[in-house]
Order: structure tokens, then C-alpha cells, then sequence
């Protein structure tokens, strides 16, 4: 089973057993957000969590050989049509080269891993309107001089 196959199975579990992102990664104990990414194809598992994952989901052990699967981080270039994806990609299409200016000013030359990182999904109540709070979390590298 390649990542495309196990991302259709793994997708199709979870509807069908109506479960939450959070309550899958409550049961397998990690992060509900590393959990829909590993099962979106996105990160690799250890073989303990690709186990318990399969074993909440109710799919065979295929399925845990390719979350444990090294991915290969690729996505489609094209604009994203989907509103929320679309947002998100606009976000950093407007505000990506401020956040980098403000960032470097702070920490100096360098970049936020995005693999030593952490990303937490919150709904914050608000009368105006329920809001999305983002929180991305990642180790500042600085570039090195040699």
C-alpha cells in the first residue's frame, strides 16, 4: 500500500467510524494535528503509533507499513481552490514577507523549522463571530557563516 492508497483507507476508517481528529489523537497520544497529517500522507509514524492508529481505525497492518513509510513532502504548485486552504495560502502570500522581516529582526538570519515544530488548533467563542487561533510553533535555525 503506497501513501495515496493508505491516506483513501485511513480517511474512509475514520468517517465511517465517526470519529474526531481529537479523539484519534487522544487514543493514540499525540497531537490531533500530527495525527491528520501522518494520515494525510504528511509524516512518517513510529511502528507503535502506526499500530494503535490502525487498531482505532480498524484497518490491517498494510495500512501501518505505510504510515510508517518515510513521506515525500510534495504538493500540488497550483493556486488551492479549496476557501480554507485558499485563506491560508493567501495569509502567507500577504503577510509571509513581514512575518520573515519581523522574525530575522527578533532572531536574526534564518528560518522556523518546520520540523522541529508544533502546531495546536484552538476555536476561540467570540459574540462577533467563533475564531480560529492558529498557534505554530517552531525552532528558530540561523543561518551559519563558513
Amino acid at each position: 500500500m503506497d501513501k495515496l492508497e493508505m491516506r483513501h483507507t485511513l480517511l474512509a476508517a475514520k468517517a465511517r467510524k465517526q470519529l474526531s481528529w481529537e479523539a484519534i489523537g487522544s487514543a493514540v497520544g499525540m497531537s490531533p494535528v500530527w495525527v491528520a497529517s501522518a494520515c494525510y500522507g504528511m509524516n512518517s509514524a513510529s511502528h507503535e503509533v502506526a499500530h494503535k492508529l490502525c487498531d482505532v481505525l480498524g484497518v490491517d497492518s498494510e495500512a501501518a507499513d505505510a504510515l510508517k513509510a518515510f513521506p515525500t513532502k510534495a504538493w500540488d504548485e497550483a493556486i488551492p481552490q479549496d476557501p480554507f486552504v485558499y485563506r491560508l495560502y493567501e495569509v502567507v502570500g500577504v503577510y509571509g514577507e513581514t512575518l520573515k522581516d519581523v522574525v530575522q529582526e527578533k532572531f536574526g538570519d534564518g528560518i522556523m523549522s518546520a520540523i522541529d515544530f508544533t502546531m495546536e488548533v484552538d476555536k476561540v467563542e467570540d459574540p462577533k463571530g467563533d475564531r480560529v487561533l492558529l498557534t505554530l510553533s517552531g525552532k528558530f535555525l540561523p543561518y551559519k557563516s563558513w
